[in-house]
């Protein structure tokens, strides 16, 4: 074999490795028993949020829906503790419901400038953390709070702090996940997030994208190529209005999967074609979903959920 031969080998191989690859070391993660997606369901409890049920109440409606999986607000978790509730009777009644506490939503402000707030944020992350691997949740959400309505964060600087989440994570047992807000003046962008994701320099850093919030903060759904399927365990799924200005859509104008004018297909199909489990949450905060019963409005959900996947990697 000459050199020339040689080289292309090796870059071939190399090729292999980083794209094709990758696929392969995921296998052992590839739909089973005929499934034709990586999709798992998942209820973010802002979509029955004024409902009022209560943590263990959101619990029996998700699982009575059909979903697998359930996305915890920290408040309503805090809220169940403080009127007497236990941790570990939250997680009998996930295992005993078949129902996996997917992430939970916080809003610490771990990424601001100010060394005091930020301490303060990170204590909180740990008493919150310690809370969540009690009831056997896997995640916490990591938005950029504190740093949305004014610009020029050193992305580098917010870089440094999000590795310091993931190490806390690790050390905690639940996985922070950089969540892009469309609305934030520092991470509306997908590429401000994955560059923070990036420099952090952590294994285990991840990024939570939306779809409400790509289309807010102006980044191109073909974004989502640009990243490794595993590093997107969560995907929070919506859809908005198309006939709405971007800079003008508010959270109240999401409405539900495949009832609005977001490329659900090509999303989705992105997000299949990763070969890794993906779990689909189920994010929206419509006053006319709020109206609906409960139980209802989750059955409404799941089956939009359902019909938008089937419509995108069966159609």
């Amino acid at each position: 074999m000459n050199r020339r031969n040689v080289l292309k080998s090796t870059l071939a191989t190399g090729a292999a490795l980083s794209l094709g690859g990758i696929t392969e070391m995921f296998a052992s993660n590839r739909p089973e028993n005929g499934k034709s997606h990586n999709f798992k369901y998942c209820l973010n409890t802002s979509t029955i949020r004024t409902q009022n049920l209560g943590l263990m109440g959101e619990m029996d409606v998700a699982a009575q829906a059909g979903f697998d999986g359930i996305e915890i607000w920290m408040n309503t978790l805090q809220a169940y503790l403080k009127n007497g509730g236990a941790t570990a009777d939250v997680r009998k009644k996930a295992a005993d419901l078949g129902l996996t506490i997917e992430d939970s939503i916080g809003f610490a402000a771990w990424i601001v400038d100010d060394e005091v707030q930020r301490n303060k944020a990170m204590e909180q992350v740990k008493q919150e953390m310690d809370l969540l691997a009690q009831i056997g949740c896997k995640r916490i959400a990591a938005p950029p709070m504190g740093a949305t309505n004014e610009p020029g964060l050193d992305l580098l600087k917010a870089a440094e702090r999000f590795g310091k989440m993931c190490e806390l994570g690790k050390e905690m047992g639940v996985l922070p996940q950089l969540e892009l807000w469309g609305f934030s003046q520092n991470l509306h962008l997908f590429g401000e997030t994955l560059f923070v994701a990036a420099e952090c320099g952590h294994p285990d850093a991840v990024i939570l994208p939306d779809v409400y919030h790509l289309r807010r903060g102006g980044s191109p759904f073909e974004a989502l190529e640009m990243i490794n399927g595993s590093k997107i365990q969560m995907f929070h799924i919506n859809d908005y209005p198309g006939n709405i200005a971007k800079q003008e859509l508010t959270d109240a104008m999401r409405v539900m999967p495949g009832d609005g004018d977001a490329p659900m297909d090509k999303i989705l199909q992105t997000l299949n074609s990763k070969g890794v489990p993906i779990v689909l949450s189920l994010e929206i905060f419509n006053e006319d979903v709020w109206k609906m019963d409960a139980l209802e409005a989750c059955k409404m959900g799941i089956s939009k959920m359902k019909s938008s996947v089937a419509s995108a990697v069966e159609g």
